[in-house]
């Protein structure tokens, strides 16, 4: 073990939430794409909280606030709208919309997490070449490993068992106790949307990586880029009581159709046809096989009359 070397799980805690940590000092639209940026994406949203009565909409992770800009519009000044997020509120936020710091004590509505779940932090573990499942360490400035002490877990034993010399992964325990207790706070729907991924279908060597300007790069948590892993969507589904739907699947029921207009558009309304070709490119998007398409909703209804529970 190098001297610098801390189990990963503190490392990655101190590069993105500590004092001069990554969703401190950045805006996450600066170093990467998510649903939220996508226009449209909103408009499902917004027809989610109208057929649900939400009253309330909590943006959890909301980054600089985009899902919430683009539902003002579309929901109006009856909703609530509540942006959690570690950073600073923004300077050009609408004034309609609520900054905080934590998630509410109780939520009457939508509770909303993009891209959340991947960023809390989780121990990492590999089996070392005595067949022991051990703590993965990292140097914080380096990105260098080191194989620490023995590990064990009842989670890891029920959700992803470990066998062969090298392989890896990172323990959702504190994923699904995170999510458990942000959904118990909702009347109404809780939705978190990320990649994951099912025990039948574990990575062999875990999935940690990091973004950031628009592309991967070279996984050290050193504060100056994302640090994320796929979520053991399961896991968290069974902790929370919630329902799995592909987005692709929780779009189309919300009404998204990545159809292209018909071209006799073109020829009596250019403009419109261009409109609605940008937007079957945004649906599009969305809905797409091996992209965002494939993301995971989390999907836990106390109401039961939505559509997402059909």
């Amino acid at each position: 073990m190098t001297k610098r070397a801390v189990p990963w799980r503190q490392a990655w805690e101190s590069a993105l939430y500590g004092e001069d940590g990554f969703f401190r000092s950045t805006r996450p639209a600066e170093h990467f794409r998510t649903s939220a940026h996508v226009g449209v994406f909103a408009e499902a949203i917004a027809d989610l909280v109208g057929q649900s009565g939400a009253t309330t909409v909590v943006d959890l992770a909301a980054g600089g606030g985009e899902l919430l800009v683009a539902l003002l519009p579309l929901v109006g000044t009856g909703v609530q709208l509540i942006a959690v997020e570690v950073a600073d509120r923004p300077a050009d936020l609408p004034g309609a919309i609520h900054w905080t710091d934590h998630l509410p004590d109780r939520i009457d509505g939508l509770l909303i997490a993009n891209e959340w779940l991947d960023n809390l932090p989780c121990d990492v573990v590999e089996v070392g070449d005595d067949g022991i499942v051990r703590d993965v360490c990292v140097d914080p400035t380096t990105g260098e490993e080191s194989i620490g002490s023995p590990y064990e877990s009842v989670w890891l034993d029920r959700w992803w068992p470990l066998r062969q010399p090298g392989e890896r992964a990172e323990i959702g325990a504190t994923r699904d106790e995170a999510w458990a207790d942000a959904a118990a706070r909702v009347n109404g729907l809780a939705i978190a949307i990320d990649y994951g991924h099912l025990r039948e279908d574990r990575p062999p060597f875990g999935t940690l990586r990091s973004y950031a300007h628009g592309r991967e790069v070279d996984v050290i948590p050193d504060g100056t880029r994302d640090v994320t892993a796929h979520v053991a969507v399961d896991s968290v589904a069974a902790a929370a009581g919630a329902q799995l739907m592909r987005q692709r699947d929780a779009l189309a029921r919300l009404g998204l159709d990545g159809g292209r207009p018909a071209l006799d558009l073109a020829q009596s309304d250019p403009m419109a046809y261009l409109t609605a070709l940008g937007r079957a490119g945004d649906v599009g998007e969305l809905l797409a096989n091996g992209g965002l398409g494939d993301f995971w909703w989390i999907i836990t209804d106390t109401t039961g009359h939505g559509r997402l529970s059909e």
